[in-house]
C-alpha cells in the first residue's frame, strides 16, 4: 500500500506508484483533489481506479469530528465508497495519533457503515479494542509519520500480530527496503509507505526495491526462519570427513 503525497507532481507520482505494484493507493482528502475541486488537477485522472483501490485517508485531522465528515466527503465523491483509512493526529509535531478520538471516531465510523482501517500507536491493548470496535484492519505505526527510521519497536508489533483476527498492516515510520522487509518477515500483512520513495534521490528506483523487500518478507514468513542458535553450528556433516 502507498500514499501519494510529497512526489514533484501527479506524474511522478503515477510512475513511482505503478513502479511499486501496489493494489491500494491512499489519498488525504484534505489535501489532494479527487472532483472536490473542479478547476485543479484530479489525481484520478493519473490513477485509474479500475485499476488501483482507491483508500481515502482522513490526514490533517486532529479530533473526531473532522475525521468523520471528512469520510462522509470522500463516501459522496466517491460514489459511496465505505472503505477509508481513519488518522486522528494529537498533534502537527510528532503527528503520533491521538488515540481516544481515534477510538471516538472508529465507533462513529463503524456504525455509519464505513470499513475502517485505522491508524494508530504500536500498543497492543488498544491495537485489540479497535479490531474489536469493528475495524477491518489495524495500522500500528512503526516510527513517527514521515521519520523513515523504521520499526522502533518490533516486540510491540509482534504482540498485536499474536492477538489479532483482523489484517495487521504497519503504517509510518518505513525508511528503507529492509524495514520492509523486517515488518513482513515479522507477520505484518502488508506496509504502507509513502515518504521513503517520494523522498529517495530515485524514487522510481526505491519503489521497485520496497517492491521487492515486501514479496522477499512475506516469503521468508511463510518459509519459517530457522531456530536462533548462539553456539555455532556447522551447516557440512561432520562424518565422513577426508582423511
Amino acid at each position: 500500500m502507498v500514499g501519494t503525497g510529497k512526489y514533484r507532481d501527479f506524474k511522478e507520482t503515477k510512475e513511482a506508484i505503478t513502479e511499486t505494484g501496489a493494489q491500494i493507493v491512499t489519498v488525504a482528502i484534505r489535501r489532494t483533489n479527487i472532483g472536490q475541486e473542479k478547476e485543479e488537477e484530479n489525481i484520478l485522472d493519473f490513477l485509474d481506479p479500475t485499476i488501483f483501490t482507491i483508500l481515502p485517508n482522513t490526514a490533517g485531522c486532529y479530533n473526531s469530528e473532522d475525521a468523520v465528515r471528512t469520510c462522509h466527503l470522500a463516501r459522496e465523491l466517491l460514489d459511496g465508497h465505505k472503505l477509508v483509512k481513519l488518522e486522528v493526529l494529537g498533534d502537527s509535531k510528532t503527528l503520533y495519533p491521538d488515540m481516544p478520538q481515534t477510538l471516538e471516531a472508529s465507533k462513529r465510523l463503524v456504525e455509519d457503515g464505513f470499513d475502517v482501517m485505522v491508524y494508530c500507536s504500536d500498543d497492543p491493548i488498544l491495537a485489540k479494542e479497535l479490531e474489536d470496535i469493528g475495524c477491518v484492519s489495524v495500522m500500528p505505526l512503526a516510527a513517527p509519520i514521515g521519520s523513515g527510521l523504521g520499526i522502533c519497536n518490533p516486540y510491540n508489533i509482534e504482540l498485536i500480530l499474536s492477538n489479532a483476527k483482523v489484517p495487521i498492516i504497519v503504517d509510518a515510520g518505513v525508511g528503507t527496503a529492509s524495514d520492509a522487509s523486517i515488518a513482513m518477515e515479522l507477520g505484518c500483512d502488508g506496509v504502507l509507505m509513502n515518504t521513503a520513495i517520494a523522498k529517495a534521490k530515485n524514487p522510481y528506483l526505491m519503489a521497485r526495491a520496497m517492491r521487492k523487500a515486501v514479496e522477499s518478507g512475506r516469503e521468508a514468513f511463510l518459509a519459517g526462519r530457522m531456530e536462533k542458535v548462539y553456539l555455532g553450528s556447522a551447516s557440512s556433516p561432520s562424518e565422513g570427513l577426508i582423511k
